[in-house]
């Protein structure tokens, strides 16, 4: 019964929220809340609602104050020479520019966290993006791919959650995937390439090339913006990034202090920083609300019983005889599992469910969670509904979620079976 009602739950929530009938912080606060009524936890939903929103509650204010900050920066046109350079780079080909992004992406992710990545690679591609009138869901489609391939480095959390699990090194589980994990890469430059390539063909050459961003001027623009500041606020940017990649304060208080000190040293005056906060505040309550929405769905489907039910639940339904077959299996359903499965239900619920199962086939174990490492929570991540990063994705994007969705798992499933097969080939994962 759990398990039905979790899956249905999912289900309506995905139909809900891609086919637009009903936005994103409806569609996470009415369907767990009458699942939950459903399944009889009426009087237990308060607990998990509560558990749910204090869960998300330290990515819900870092995202309030890394829109504030970014968008203090912004004003101040702090990404503006930036933009400059990399047109002087990649031109105004959106074959180039969709390269680009996925590069950039691919290096800021070399931390480890999709919020960072985020943070970093939109704000500062978008208004290239903007300009020259390419479509901001290739921009979130190849971040994502990006970001998402790039999470099965060692210290990504899916790898470490599954060598924990299976009670290996991670340097065992990982290490024989480098080959299959930079086919993947080069898969993501190659979609990139393809996405730039439409992109083009959409785009009238002649406009792309009478795009000047140099030469427009923003009265109210040039009234915020900072250029002696430049230094200072890239400075800043980099502290703050480096905070981030070693640990040493919460991402929450990183951008909390960001934020004041980018507030105070570009607009010091009292009634410039209330101007310029409330300019971006709209933007960030909305994106927040979603995320504590999100808090809500996560909450009740846990403290319900219901994602480990589903675990269960999938797991039984393997048939025997499929038994030696189970990594292959598992490779293959790993990337739509991110839209079923939070990464600690699935790697500390399901995994060692199922390299057991392998096990008893005579099958090693660590198979499975390579296999597993190639989708759930890796390149699934940056599209599924359980993960605060997505909202922060698709926030930063102004893009719709549903819209996201649709473009993005079919390249993201590519890219995992690209890897899967590679990895079968090569012996990594064996049969």
């Amino acid at each position: 019964m759990l398990a039905l009602l979790g899956f249905l739950s999912i289900v309506v929530l995905l139909a809900l929220i891609m086919t637009k009938k009903a936005s994103p912080v409806v569609a996470l606060i009415a369907v767990p809340v009458i699942a939950a009524v459903i399944g009889g936890f009426t009087g237990e939903m308060d607990k998990f609602v509560t558990d749910g929103i204090k869960a998300i509650a330290p990515t819900g204010t870092m995202f309030i104050f890394a829109i504030l900050f970014f968008g203090i920066l912004t004003d101040a046109g702090t990404f503006d020479p930036i933009i400059k350079v990399i047109l002087k780079v990649v031109g105004k080909d959106p074959v180039k520019i969709a390269i680009g992004t996925a590069i950039l992406a691919m290096m800021v992710h070399l931390d480890g966290s999709g919020a960072v990545t985020f943070l970093v690679t939109i704000p500062a591609m978008l208004p290239l993006y903007d300009a020259l009138g390419m479509k901001r869901t290739t921009l979130a489609t190849i971040v994502a791919l990006a970001a998402g391939t790039m999470n099965i480095v060692p210290w990504g959390g899916p790898t470490i959650r599954a060598a924990t699990s299976l009670e290996v090194s991670v340097t065992e589980l990982f290490n024989p995937m480098l080959i299959p994990f930079l086919c993947g890469l080069v898969t993501v430059l190659a979609i990139a390439f393809l996405l730039g390539k439409k992109e083009k063909a959409r785009l009238d050459a002649s406009a792309l090339a009478n795009v000047v961003l140099e030469d427009q001027h923003d009265e109210e623009k040039a009234k915020l913006a900072r250029p002696k500041l430049f230094l200072v606020n890239i400075a800043l940017i980099l502290v703050a990034i480096f905070i981030l990649i070693k640990s040493f304060f919460s991402p929450t208080l990183t951008f909390m202090a960001a934020f004041v000190i980018a507030l105070v040293i570009n607009y010091p005056n009292v009634k410039d920083q209330r101007e310029r906060v409330d300019a971006h505040a709209k933007a960030a309550l909305m994106m927040a609300s979603i995320l504590f929405a999100a808090g809500v769905f996560t909450g009740i489907l846990k403290g319900a019983g219901m994602l480990t039910a589903m675990a269960d639940f999938t797991v039984s339904i393997i048939p025997m005889s499929l038994g030696k077959y189970i990594p292959v299996l598992t490779g293959v359903v790993a990337m739509p599992a991110s839209l079923l499965f939070d990464p600690d239900s699935f790697y500390f619920g399901v995994l060692p469910v199922l390299s057991q199962a392998a096990s008893a086939f005579g099958v090693d174990p660590i198979n499975v969670g390579r296999a597993a490492i190639l989708g759930q929570m890796t390149t699934g991540f940056p599209i599924s509904p359980l993960t605060g990063a997505t909202f922060l994705l698709v926030g930063l994007t102004g893009v719709d979620l549903g819209e996201h969705q649709r473009k993005t798992i079919p390249y993201a499933f590519l890219v995992s079976i690209v890897m899967l097969i590679v990895s079968v080939i090569i012996g990594v994962i064996a049969i």
